[in-house]
């Protein structure tokens, strides 16, 4: 049962159009009830205006009193009763009755929707009678349904009393408005039913990406990163390139650390086996032990490098792997490095060019790259060979204005095959003297990704047999100062 709940979760589309032909139902529905009770309420309004028209009408006809026939007041009630009634035409549900005294009705004036008088004869209604003989106007409950009334009593002179009760039978006019109601309500059921439809058709296209979502994320595993969702063009659509850029670093945080693991696990092999085998041979002879022990401790040391510089490459992909927050003086910078990687080894180490200014650059790390630079010069140097130090600000045409710090070195170069190469993990040169130098091929790696992670490069140049020139080039702001000052004594440090 609980992987069945896991299985089918309440859907956001469902919950998008429940709501949404919830709200609709409920407009439509105020409306329809809004409609009905205005309807109404203008049919009950229309049969009071026009009982009461009437009404006037009458009395207005009294008040001029003159027999159209003769044109002389009229003498007798039932004479103007008979001339009124003649000259008007009730409206849709109306009854006219006139009366004369004790003598009862005179005539009766029905209109079309007025029931007849085989259906319902008003003037024999003895609770419409009472209630006319009690007040002026008032509604009634008749057989023939709803009977708005009102009537109105006159003297005629020289004759009996003339009475006026005129009655408007609502029924059919609520009829007609009901009928008119019910048309509303099926066109907005309809009307409900269709936008349910396209609600869901539309929910389900914009929150197709969310769909995908969930899927991939099923789909996905630490062993396969490499499913993507297709990614539209609206709004939520966002949600799912957002998802593609997760997954873009995730893959490569875990292709980060595969490849630390495989270059950890390649590189540090081969230590391990030299210092078990030495171990497993060592004996109690003191020289032995010494050698046996001096062994080990260069191999720890070679492991402890190794682990260093994997460390440093697998930071490289971190957004905090460089730090440029503060202006650096790169006069200064220069001159740092000069008496650092001075102290590596005998060599005669100069200083060509100094550039000037400031620039925002991460020093640590730049002090990182050259003295690797340096270190592998002196790799491929021999004792009094020169090594030369140069920074100046050029306007390179791939950055911009940028700081490039170079190490010239007079040892064999590097062959144009190999410069690529070179800066890959692992990756050693071939010199043109054959020889094969110590290291693990991790250095010039580390030096790109500090190039790169400041947004710049770094070249090799140099004619093979004559020596390598490597820069570093790392962008900087364009008021960066003058290009560099020459340093005209060159001497050794």
């Amino acid at each position: 049962m609980a992987s069945d709940r896991r299985r089918r979760p309440r859907l956001a589309r469902d919950t998008i159009v429940g709501w949404m032909v919830l709200v609709l139902f409920v407009s439509l529905l105020s409306v329809v009830v809004v409609v009905r009770e205005t309807l109404h309420l203008s049919v009950t309004n229309r049969a009071n205006d026009d009982v009461v028209q009437e009404i006037e009408e009458f009395r207005t006809f009294t008040d001029e009193g003159i027999d159209p026939e003769t044109s002389k007041p009229f003498t007798s009630a039932e004479r103007l009763l008979t001339v009124h009634l003649s000259r008007q035409r009730p409206g849709t549900g109306e009854a006219i009755v006139g009366y004369v005294g004790d003598s009862g009705v005179v005539t009766t004036s029905l209109g079309p929707g007025a029931p007849s008088v085989e259906t319902y004869d008003l003037t024999r209604d003895p609770d419409v009678i009472r209630a006319a003989e009690q007040k002026t106007s008032g509604t009634e409950d008749t057989p023939a349904g709803e009977l708005r009334w009102a009537r109105t009593v006159v003297d005629v002179r020289g004759g009996d009393d003339a009475m006026l009760l005129v009655g408007a039978f609502t029924d059919s006019a609520r009829a007609e408005a009901d009928r008119t109601v019910r048309t509303l309500a099926l066109v907005s059921l309809v009307a409900l039913l269709f936008a349910g439809v396209v609600s869901w058709l539309v929910a389900g296209r914009l929150l197709r990406p969310v769909r995908l979502v969930h899927e991939a994320a099923e789909e996905i595993t630490e062993q396969d990163l490499t499913r993507r969702i297709d990614v539209g063009d609206d709004d939520v659509s966002g949600l799912a390139e957002t998802f593609n850029r997760m997954l873009d670093r995730l893959e490569e945080a875990f292709r980060a650390e595969q490849r630390f693991v495989d270059d950890a696990g390649h590189e540090l092999r081969t230590p391990i086996t030299v210092i078990r085998g030495h171990l497993e041979l060592m004996d109690d002879d003191p020289e032995s032990r010494e050698a046996t022990l001096r062994i080990v401790t260069q191999e720890l040391d070679r492991m402890g490098r190794i682990v260093t510089d994997l460390l440093a490459l697998a930071k490289a992909d971190r957004p905090d792997f460089i730090r440029a927050t503060d202006d650096v003086d790169v006069s200064m910078l220069t001159i740092s490095l000069d008496a650092k990687i001075s102290a590596l080894a005998d060599r005669r180490w100069q200083v060509s060019r100094v550039a000037e200014g400031t620039a925002r650059l991460d020093s640590q790390r730049i002090t990182q790259a050259v003295l690797q630079l340096a270190q592998n010069a002196v790799q491929h140097t021999a004792e009094g060979d020169a090594i030369t130090l140069a920074s100046e600000v050029v306007d390179d045409p791939r950055v911009g204005r940028a700081l490039a710090i170079s190490i010239t070195d007079t040892g064999p170069g590097v062959p144009e095959a190999d410069r690529e190469r070179i800066f890959q993990r692992f990756a050693h040169g071939e010199p043109p003297d054959g020889r094969r130098h110590s290291g693990a091929g991790l250095g010039l790696a580390i030096v790109r990704a500090i190039a790169e992670g400041h947004g710049g490069r770094v070249d090799v140049g140099g004619t093979p047999g004559e020596g390598a020139v490597f820069t570093l080039v790392v962008p900087v702001a364009d008021q960066t100062g003058p290009q560099g000052s020459d340093v005209d004594d060159q001497g050794e440090s």
